[in-house]
Order: structure tokens, then sequence, then C-alpha cells
């Protein structure tokens, strides 16, 4: 294992530490179960011990949070579809997979190509009057949003062929998240984009039934990806925003000063999520290229910029506040 790896290891293992003792010991406190899909390597999964570890610092005691990370209780969509009917708690899923159980639009926001530029950026506008209201929006669906966060800007694995132009993206079976905003991204960028399971990317990309994936440095440390892709080109195409919700039917269950302690702790947890997401990712690459992937920049980014920028005026149409949210990123950048 190399020191950037193992950095990176002991770093997520530091804030799991630090919640061990707690768990066993303040069995008092109101039990939260506390699921995500990522493994303990991920800022998903930071996301959710500096939540709790934020708990524990404004009610010490006060919460007996158990983590499942590692698809243990569900894949992401099972998972969100779970805090939706009230029978999750809390769940921390990838924010591009709301809209499409919730048919809340407004969460989109964050994926618009080329908005957010890095991790500053995004932390500007999560804690911008925009940024809650995306979170305050979801409460029709039945979800108290508490926290969201970058984990990882996205950039692009293929196994065969070296993208180092806008013409290298021609054609290749590009795995995407099987919405229709990433679908006409990726079909604008000229991939011929398929949509599976995050869980299936490894074998599909081992098999060739993919060519590509479009994906962050955390994920492909997480998941082993390099083993099977070996080239990697930086985009920095929209970042990977994960969001911590709670089911309204437990958040209703809590005293008010349970709620404002829930509500700060997941302000609390985006500032250690993003520079966890901001040092995995320039230090993860080391580790890729030390695991022989071949890491390069695109030689004509302006024109993938190009070609997908008028999907953001058609998307801020589907809703104001997608609208607002590039005005905002506009005025903060």
């Amino acid at each position: 294992m190399t020191i950037t790896r193992r950095r990176l290891l002991t770093r997520g293992a530091a804030f799991t530490t630090v919640l061990a003792a707690p768990n066993i010991a303040r069995a008092s406190g109101r039990r939260m179960r506390f699921a995500h899909a990522a493994n303990e390597v991920h800022p998903g999964h930071i996301m959710a011990t500096s939540f709790a570890a934020a708990l524990e610092e404004l009610r010490p005691g006060g919460f007996d949070v158990r983590i499942f990370p590692n698809r243990q209780l569900g894949d992401d969509k099972q998972l969100l579809e779970g805090a939706v009917a009230g029978t999750m708690d809390v769940v921390s899923v990838s924010g591009v997979l709301v809209p499409l159980v919730t048919g809340r639009q407004a969460m989109n926001a964050w994926q618009m190509p080329f908005l957010i530029r890095d991790y500053d950026h995004f932390g500007k506008l999560a804690h911008s009057p925009v940024g809650q209201q995306i979170l305050d929006d979801l409460r029709p669906a039945g979800l108290v949003g508490l926290s969201i966060a970058n984990t990882g800007q996205r950039h692009f694995l293929s196994i065969d062929r070296n993208v180092v132009s806008i013409e290298d993206f021609a054609g290749l079976k590009t795995r995407i998240v099987p919405v229709p905003l990433h679908r006409q991204i990726w079909e604008t960028v000229g991939t011929a984009p398929a949509g599976l399971p995050y869980g299936e990317v490894y074998g599909a990309l081992e098999t060739g039934v993919i060519d590509a994936v479009e994906i962050n440095v955390s994920s492909m440390l997480g998941e082993n990806l390099w083993e099977v892709g070996k080239h990697f080109t930086l985009t920095g195409h929209y970042p990977w925003h994960m969001t911590t919700l709670m089911s309204e039917r437990f958040f209703e269950g809590l005293d008010e000063e349970e709620r404002d302690v829930v509500v700060e702790a997941g302000k609390m947890s985006t500032a250690a999520t993003l520079e966890y997401a901001r040092q995995q990712d320039l230090e993860g690459r080391e580790e890729l290229a030390a695991r022989d992937v071949e890491i390069a920049e695109l030689s004509d980014l302006s024109e993938m910029r190009a070609r997908v920028e008028g999907l953001t005026a058609d998307w801020s149409s589907k809703d104001p506040l997608i609208a607002a949210m590039v005005d905002a990123a506009a005025k903060s950048a």
C-alpha cells in the first residue's frame, strides 16, 4: 500500500474511530440510523461521520448514531426511496438521483456542465441562500435536506482509448447514471451513453460492455476501477454532489432542540467533507499514476464546454431554482 493510499484510509478511519466509543457508551441517546452506499474511503462516508461528530459536539450523548456504509442497507436509489417512505432515518445519497425519485428538479442545478468550477466555489454556493432553498425544496417529497457537498469533481475514464481531444469521445459506450440530464450531456459531447447501476461499472468495464465511464477519483479508488481502466482524462465537467437527507417522519419525531441540532450539524458537516474530497482528488491522482493509470488533459476542453453550453439554459427553464443557482454561480465566480 502506498503512502498516499494509506493516508486516505487513515483519514477516513479517523472520523469513524472518533464515533466508535460514543456509539457504545451512549446507547441511551436518541438512536439514529445513517446509511449510505459508499465505502469508508469515499467522501460520502466522511459526510456521514462528520455529521455524527457534529451532533456529538453540539449535544454530547444526545444521539446514538449508527452508520451503515457500503450499501449495507441498499443502494442509493433504495436508500432514498426508504427515506421518502419514512423507513430510513438519515441517508447520504447522490444528488443526481433525487429528481428521479422525488420529481423535484432543483437538485439538478449542481450538475449543470462546467457551472461549478472547484471545491471552494461549491462551498460558497452550498451555504448560499439558493443552496439552502434547493435543500428546502425537498420538503414536499417528505425529506429534510441537511447538507450537500462536492464529493469529487468528475473526470473521464476509458479502457482502450486515450481521450485527449473532443473527437476521441465519439461513439464511446460510456456509463452514465440513467437520468435525463446525464444522457443529454453525454449525447451532446458525442459519446454513446449507457445507463448502468454504480455497482455494475467494474464488471462492465472489465468485460467490454462499456468503453468508458465519467467518474471521480474517490470512486476510482474505492471501487478499484484503476484495475480495468488505465486512461484517465481530467475534465472536471461537474461536481459529484451528495446530499444528507433526513426522513420528514423522523425529523417530526424530534423535539425542537433536537431539530435545531440536526440542522446545524448538517451545515457543519459540509466543510469537513469538502476538504477531504479536495485532498483526495489531488493525492488520489498520485495513487492512480502509481497504479499505471495514464492521466491526461483534454487539449480542447473549451470545445467540450462550448458543446454543452446551451444545456444550461434549457435546464434553467425547468425550475426557477436552477436558474437562480446559475445566476449565483456566475456572481460568485
